[in-house]
This record gives structure tokens, C-alpha cells and sequence, in this order.
């Protein structure tokens, strides 16, 4: 087999067959070998496929005379992305995949991004897009997919899509050549995951210091949603083997509309799996809102609030609603293992609600706090602490308790 390394190129090649073949062509003259997949369904194709839109759709699930049985996108769609998706799976396990590129505007895009989320962190993942200038947070989601904006549509080669698509080639062979894998820490101590947000930065910084004297390695995960799916699915891939989760905003953006968010899956991973792991609920008295600069919603004119910028607004849960938030807590930690404790800092979780903090408010966050208590499952051990969040003396003790779940 030669040592070049594969790339897919996906597309729909009845109708971007020569923009594909260039493409192809690029890839080749980098160094790369490139692997056609035919994401397309109605129309023939305009070039030979090294998996044709048949082979595609039988690896979806359905066969391709199904498909074109009054086809619509609506049912093409999911097949065709399920059935390429497999297809980079059985190369990927052969080791007979090294990157992947994907070329479409609005139907394209997300169906190729949907396949290359499938592939591994690392891997080389790049999307010619005719949207790649807008919002693509949909399309990228968690995943370290690069987004190419192709300027002109993808309709006809002339000089500028030449230029863009040979980019793109010599992009993923770079990166496919020069890959260094996302893998686990080496030694016996496991890659530790942390998420952070800005109000507990400082605490953050010290443990990320603590941990690395002790021999271990770190990830940071912004909790903004994202920060933590991505911590989450890292876990999953086996890249991630124990947790410092001191940062539980996203929960309470979720059940409040907040920016935020996550989903019904957060906080429920690592103790599915058995992992060590350190809970805080780190900024999730507050959550965040983008509004019109320095505007108070009207909703939340009767709660504390701080302006952690002149478009985010955040706003002190109330008691009832800080309540929800701790039931949820112990709804996601339900099927938890074991290898989990809970830490409380009874003075403040996060550096806004410390005393002459702007979401100060004693009695709330003992009532909050002791929710969560009150919430956890047997499996998850609760320790109450007399320090905020940030205080050197409740990181180093969050720090010791972990590496004494690892090492114990």
C-alpha cells in the first residue's frame, strides 16, 4: 500500500464532478492519494468514484433504486450521510484513511460536515463551502472540522475556485502528513479534563499548575456549551480518563435559555464510563443572555445581575430556579459508578458571588448548595468546603481529592 496519504474527497458528483476531479488532482500533485465518495443520488455522475453514490447508499441502509423511487432530499439525505459516514469508518479502521474534504453551499455543507463530525479529533477535516463566511456553529458543532469559504459558488472551475480548492488539497495533505494524533497521556496517569469559565479562571490556572507538578497532563475546556460536549465526547473516544468538572454553568444555561447550553447528555458521560472525577458547580448560580448593549431584560429586572460585557447579561438564578438546577445535577449524575465527589465551596461558586461580589447572596447559595447535597446519588460523595471556588485552599484539596481517586 503506498505511504501516501488517503483523503476523501466528498461531494455529489452529478453535479460537481469537475470541481471534485480537480480537486482530486490537487490532492495528488500535494503528495496525497485522493478517494472519491459520491454523496450525490438523482443524477449520473460526472466522474468515475472510488465509492459510487450505489455502494454510498447500500451502506446507508437502502438501495439506490429505493432512493431514486420519487426521491427527495428529506429521505436521500440521511442514507447518503449514514452510508458515507460507514464507508470512512471501515477505511479509518483498516488504517486506509487520513483526512477528509467536503465541497457544497447550503445542502452540501451540512451533509458533508455531518459525515466528517463521524471522524476522529486530529484528523485532518476541511470544508469547501460557499457558507463558510456565516454562522457555522451547526455544521462544525464539536468537532475540529477547518471551514473554507469558497467566495464564488462552486459551479464551474475558473482562477479563484482553482486557487481555493488547491488550498484546500494542499491543507489536508499538510495536515494529514504532519498529524499528530489526539491520543492518551503517556505513562500510567490518565489525560485529565477540566472546564473552566471566566469567573473561576484563577482557580483554574492553580489546578492546571498543581496537576502538572504532580506529573499530569491537562485539557482546559471552555463550559460554553461546546466546551464541555467536546470534554464529554473526548471521554468517549477514550482520549479523556479522569475529570476536574469545576465548572457547571452550562447545566443552568440550559434548563434558562442561557448562552451557555449544552444538552440532556452533559454531566452524565464520565460516570457512565467509570472515570474519576471532581464535580464543582463552578458559575452556575448565574447564567449568561446577549442582549442590546448595557440592556436589562425585562424578565430579570427583579434579580441581581452583572454585565460580564456590554451584550452578555448575567443574572442571579433565584432560589426556586437554583433549585432546578441542583434536581438536574442529580438526575445526570443518576447512573454514576463510583470515583465521584462533589465539592461544595460554602463561601461562593464563582468569583461574582463571593461576599462584595454583584450576585452575593448568602442565604440562596446555602439553600442551593445543600440542594445539590440533598440531590446527589449514593455514588457520588459530597464534601462541604469553608472557601469559594477560587481560593487556593478548595482547588488544592479538588486536586488532591482527584489524583487520590486515580491513584487510590
Amino acid at each position: 500500500m503506498s505511504d501516501a496519504p488517503r483523503i476523501a474527497v466528498i461531494a455529489t458528483l452529478d453535479t460537481k464532478a469537475q470541481e471534485a476531479s480537480y480537486l482530486a488532482e490537487r490532492i495528488r500533485h500535494a503528495g496525497g492519494e485522493p478517494v472519491l465518495v459520491d454523496i450525490g443520488v438523482v443524477g449520473e455522475a460526472g466522474c468515475e468514484a472510488e465509492f459510487d453514490r450505489a455502494t454510498v447508499a447500500a451502506a446507508g441502509g437502502c438501495s439506490l433504486a429505493e432512493l431514486l423511487d420519487n426521491p427527495t432530499r428529506q429521505e436521500a439525505s440521511p442514507v447518503m450521510i449514514a452510508g458515507a459516514t460507514a464507508v470512512l469508518a471501515t477505511m479509518l479502521a483498516e488504517g486506509r484513511l487520513q483526512g477528509a474534504v467536503g465541497m457544497g453551499g447550503t445542502q452540501g455543507t451540512p451533509n458533508c460536515c455531518a459525515i466528517m463530525r463521524s471522524l476522529p479529533y486530529g484528523m485532518s477535516k476541511i470544508m469547501v463551502s460557499t457558507i463558510a463566511s456565516g454562522d457555522v456553529g451547526a455544521f462544525v458543532d464539536i468537532k475540529d472540522i477547518t471551514m473554507m469559504f469558497s467566495v464564488g459558488d462552486i459551479l464551474g472551475l475558473n482562477p479563484l475556485l482553482r486557487s481555493m480548492l488547491s488550498n484546500a488539497a494542499s491543507a489536508a495533505v499538510g495536515m494529514a502528513t504532519h498529524a499528530v494524533a489526539v491520543t492518551q497521556s503517556e505513562g500510567d496517569k490518565p489525560l485529565i479534563g477540566i472546564t473552566n469559565l471566566g469567573v473561576l479562571t484563577e482557580g483554574t490556572m492553580r489546578a492546571v499548575e498543581r496537576f502538572s507538578a504532580r506529573g499530569y497532563e491537562t485539557i482546559v475546556f471552555h463550559a460554553v456549551g461546546s466546551g464541555g460536549r467536546a470534554m464529554e465526547q473526548l471521554m468517549r473516544e477514550g482520549v479523556i480518563g479522569a475529570v476536574f468538572d469545576y465548572a457547571l454553568g452550562e447545566i443552568s444555561d440550559e434548563l434558562f435559555d442561557g448562552l451557555r447550553a449544552a444538552d440532556p447528555t452533559r454531566l452524565t458521560t464520565a460516570g457512565q464510563l467509570g472515570l474519576p472525577q471532581v464535580l464543582v458547580p463552578g458559575g452556575s448560580e448565574h447564567i449568561g443572555l446577549l442582549v442590546d448593549p448595557d440592556t436589562v431584560p425585562d424578565a430579570w429586572t427583579g434579580h441581581k445581575h452583572v454585565f460580564h460585557n456590554p451584550v452578555i447579561f448575567a443574572p442571579r438564578l433565584s432560589t426556586e430556579q437554583l433549585r432546578q438546577v441542583a434536581a438536574s445535577i442529580g438526575e445526570r449524575l443518576a447512573h454514576t459508578r463510583d470515583k465521584s465527589v462533589m465539592m461544595l465551596p460554602m463561601a461562593g461558586v464563582s468569583r461574582y458571588c463571593i461576599e462584595g461580589g454583584p450576585l452575593h447572596d448568602p442565604e440562596s447559595e446555602l439553600s442551593y448548595l445543600e440542594a445539590i447535597e440533598a440531590a446527589l446519588p449514593d455514588t457520588v460523595h459530597c464534601h462541604r468546603h469553608d472557601a469559594a471556588a477560587e481560593d487556593d485552599v478548595f482547588v488544592d484539596a479538588c486536586v488532591d481529592t482527584l489524583i487520590g481517586l486515580i491513584e487510590g
